[in-house]
């Protein structure tokens, strides 16, 4: 089969063309289904009131499925969120200061996650939950590099991978129930409810006991607010949460470059073949044409 210089073109010209058409729609695949922020499912994590049991952490894993973290011994104990740790609880122990904090999905109003998914894997539904559908999933990990709270994980281990994060016991609290990590705290530092009294509470606390609390209530307005709240004793950033993040919700910020990544990655190396194929045709038509020439001679 032929190959020249209009084949070459035409297959960059429908390759951009198709590229094209699919950016416009991968820019808006990921669905955002907008309701009252104040009306969604939300958690308050108080980590002044954190023993560190990790209760939470044990009862998340048994929920989904997942190992033991480690054994007894803290220093087996998990340090980051990753694929088999969809909830954590870390340590801050300063000089004369000490907390634990829990860490999750936020799942936030304006997902990044949901903005960046390319095939709608991943959606925030009516209640406030951000949902993942693994059979959706193609394994882009967009997901991972727009989350502005770094909790995607992937597993890297397994030869089947999917991204997995907390989905904040749907099943369960779409029933009336509460997350499994809420249920099982022995010192109610973690509450689930309505978030416009989640904060209302979070407030309340703080005006109640000003030497306890930092004033101010993370998860409120960070990355244009989250449905996971922080209350805490010590400044946020000592506790490794990103206190730079700004207003602002991140989709607007994130979706004009990530669906863009598809069209050059899958421009590229349409590109490539068809200069490889062309730079063979010519080698072989200059290869034939020698041959030609020896015969002659």
């Amino acid at each position: 089969m032929g190959f020249d210089r209009r084949d070459f073109l035409k297959l960059s010209v429908a390759t951009a063309s198709t590229c094209l058409t699919g950016k416009q729609a991968n820019a808006a695949s990921g669905k955002q289904v907008q309701t009252d922020i104040g009306d969604t499912f939300a958690m308050l994590n108080d980590s002044t009131k954190c023993i560190g049991c990790r209760g939470c952490q044990v009862a998340c894993k048994q929920r989904k499925g997942l190992e033991p973290a480690g054994s007894n011994h803290l220093y087996d104990m998990p340090t980051e969120l990753n694929s088999k740790n969809l909830t954590l609880i870390k340590l801050y122990k300063g000089a004369d200061e000490h907390s634990f904090v829990k860490r999750q999905c936020m799942h936030c109003y304006e997902p990044a996650c949901v903005s960046a998914c390319l095939v709608s894997a991943l959606e925030k539904d009516i209640n406030g939950i951000v949902k993942y559908d693994s059979d959706k999933c193609i394994g882009c990990r967009y997901c991972m590099v727009a989350c502005p709270f770094s909790v995607p994980a992937y597993e890297y281990e397994s030869p089947d991978p999917y991204v997995v994060k907390c989905d904040f016991c749907e099943d369960i609290i779409t029933t009336g129930g509460q997350p499994r990590c809420a249920s099982v705290c022995p010192s109610g530092a973690i509450k689930f409810g309505k978030r416009a009294d989640l904060l209302k509470e979070a407030r309340e606390r703080i005006n109640e006991a000003p030497d306890r609390y930092i004033d101010h209530i993370y998860g409120e307005k960070e990355a244009g607010g989250t449905s996971v709240l922080y209350l805490s004793g010590v400044d946020f950033d000592k506790l490794g949460m990103d206190t730079n993040l700004g207003d602002k919700s991140y989709p607007d910020m994130t979706k004009g470059f990530l669906s863009s990544v598809p069209l050059v990655l899958t421009i590229w190396p349409m590109l490539l073949m068809g200069a490889w194929a062309f730079s063979t045709k010519e080698e072989e038509t200059a290869g034939n044409q020698i041959s030609e020439e020896e015969v002659q001679s």
